[in-house]
């Protein structure tokens, strides 16, 4: 279900893999229950979540008080995310910025408006990884639900594997092509940076990593395109996958 990246006695940062929900449902009992009976852990909270189809890097806290200053890091945009994506698509652009506002569609779904009142924002790169696959890098600069997901599929680039944004079934891909790579984030004065390679799944193959630790391997020193407005102070503390 996971692996611990960093642990200490304020919180601890997982990779996880693919297919886990992070809170209990009728499938299974949880990623953080999970953890928490593991580790032998009095408390856990997670302070941001990733979708059950996502992989890569969540952080937890142990304790109230540092879920408390966390929260507030990304509530405040202190926190800063980066994620890989393939796609069998090519977008409408190979780089840029994605805005608008996100609403309701069907089947637990969500689509992108063309308003922008409190709009999801997510830049990105993208550059052929094979024949047929293209490799996205991506940094939401919000937080909403389904955010990246909706995005690709916004510009005609939905993730492989991808049960509700990919026009094929599912059982065509062994995974939702979505990982959370890389996180930075300040706590008790010290910001703090994390980097995990993807390693669940066909596609995130030896030729994919090199791909990514070639051109992407320190994703926040890239120069990225440029956002015209200002985001809202406080508006997301949710999940960007």
């Amino acid at each position: 279900m996971y692996s611990i990246v960093a642990e200490n006695e304020d919180f601890v940062l997982i990779d996880k893999m693919p297919g886990f929900s992070v809170h209990k449902d009728q499938e299974d009992s949880g990623l953080a229950m999970q953890i928490k009976a593991d580790q032998g852990y009095s408390e856990l909270m997670p302070v941001h979540r990733l979708d059950k189809v996502t992989s890569g890097l969540m952080l937890f806290a142990r304790h109230h008080a540092a879920a408390s200053e966390l929260s507030r890091a990304f509530s405040e945009h202190q926190v800063e995310k980066f994620y890989l994506a393939l796609s069998d698509k090519k977008p409408k652009k190979k780089q840029g910025a994605i805005i608008g506002d996100m609403t309701r569609a069907r089947r637990g779904a969500w689509r992108l408006a063309k308003t922008q009142i409190r709009p999801a924002v997510t830049q990105f790169f993208s550059q052929s990884l094979k024949p047929g696959v293209r490799l996205f890098l991506l940094r939401p600069l919000t937080g909403k639900t389904h955010q990246i997901r909706v995005a690709l599929k916004s510009v005609g680039a939905p993730i492989i594997g991808d049960p509700l944004y990919h026009e094929k079934n599912e059982t065509l891909s062994d995974r939702t092509y979505l990982h959370a790579y890389s996180l930075s984030f300040p706590f008790a004065g010290e910001q703090y940076r994390f980097t995990v390679l993807p390693e669940v799944g066909e596609l995130f193959d030896a030729e994919c990593c090199a791909l990514i630790n070639t051109h992407y391997a320190q994703p926040w020193t890239l120069s990225w395109p440029r956002i015209q407005q200002h985001l809202p102070n406080g508006s997301d503390t949710g999940s960007s996958s």
